[in-house]
C-alpha cells in the first residue's frame, strides 16, 4: 500500500471514529424514561407541535432560558461554580429575550434551520466532523426566512420542538415495550444506533406535518398577533 493510500485510509478512520451527534446521550434519556413520562412527552411534544403557535412567546422564553442554562453551566464550570453560572445563565437570557421576542424567534428559527440541514447531512451518512457545514446551510437559510417572514420562524421552531419531545416519548414507549416483553433483537436500539436516515426521518416527517397544520390553523384565527 502506497503513502497515499496509507493516508486516505487513515483520514477516512479518523472521519469514522469522530461521533458529533450525541446518539449515546439522546439514548440515555430515552431509556431513562418511564412509560408515564413517555405518555406525557408524547402529550405535551402533540400540543407543542400544532399549536406552539398559540404559546410562542412563553416557548421563546423557555428555549432561551434553557440555552442560558447550558451555557451558564459551562462557562460557571470555568469559574469554579455551576450552580451559580447556570442561575445566571437562566436569568439573563430569559430576560433578554422579552423585550427582543421578534430577534428571539428569528433566532431560534435560524437555529431550527440548522437542525434541520445538520439532520439531512447526518441521514446520508456524510463525515460527522463535518456536520457544521451542513448545519451552516440550514442556519443561514432558516435566519433569511425567519427574520423575513416572522410567522415561518414560529412555525418551524416550534414544529421542531415539539417534534423533537413527541419523538423521544414514542421511543421511550417503544423500547420500554421491547424491555417488558423480552425482545432479543432490540429493534429500537438498532435503529437509533446503526441506521443513519432513522432519527432524521422520524424527526422530519412530524416537523413538515406540525407546519402544515399550524399554517392552516394560523390562517382561520385573523385574531392571532405576533
Amino acid at each position: 500500500m502506497g503513502g497515499l493510500e496509507i493516508l486516505a485510509t487513515a483520514d477516512g478512520a479518523m472521519v469514522n471514529e469522530v461521533q458529533i451527534v450525541p446518539i449515546d446521550e439522546l439514548w440515555a434519556q430515552v431509556a431513562g424514561m418511564n412509560w408515564l413520562t413517555a405518555i406525557m412527552a408524547i402529550a405535551f411534544g402533540s400540543v407543542y407541535l400544532l399549536y406552539g403557535w398559540r404559546i410562542f412567546k412563553a416557548l421563546a422564553v423557555i428555549a432561551f432560558a434553557m440555552i442560558g442554562l447550558y451555557a451558564g453551566i459551562m462557562i460557571g464550570r470555568e469559574l469554579g461554580s455551576e450552580m451559580w453560572g447556570g442561575v445566571i445563565g437562566v436569568a439573563a437570557l430569559g430576560a433578554l429575550s422579552l423585550p427582543l421576542m421578534k430577534y428571539a424567534i428569528s433566532i431560534l428559527g435560524a437555529l431550527a434551520g440548522a437542525v434541520l440541514t445538520g439532520a439531512l447531512w447526518y441521514a446520508f451518512d456524510l463525515p460527522e466532523m463535518y456536520l457544521w457545514a451542513g448545519a451552516l446551510v440550514g442556519l443561514v437559510g432558516g435566519g433569511m426566512i425567519s427574520f423575513i417572514v416572522f410567522k415561518a420562524a414560529v412555525m418551524l421552531f416550534t414544529s421542531l420542538g415539539g417534534s423533537a419531545i413527541l419523538v423521544m416519548g414514542l421511543l421511550a414507549l417503544l423500547n420500554g415495550y421491547e424491555v417488558t416483553t423480552g425482545h432479543e433483537e432490540k429493534l429500537v436500539y438498532h435503529y437509533v444506533h446503526n441506521v443513519s436516515w432513522f432519527l432524521p426521518a422520524i424527526l422530519l416527517v412530524p416537523t413538515i406535518i406540525g407546519m402544515f397544520m399550524q399554517h392552516r390553523l394560523i390562517k382561520k384565527s385573523p385574531e392571532w398577533e405576533i
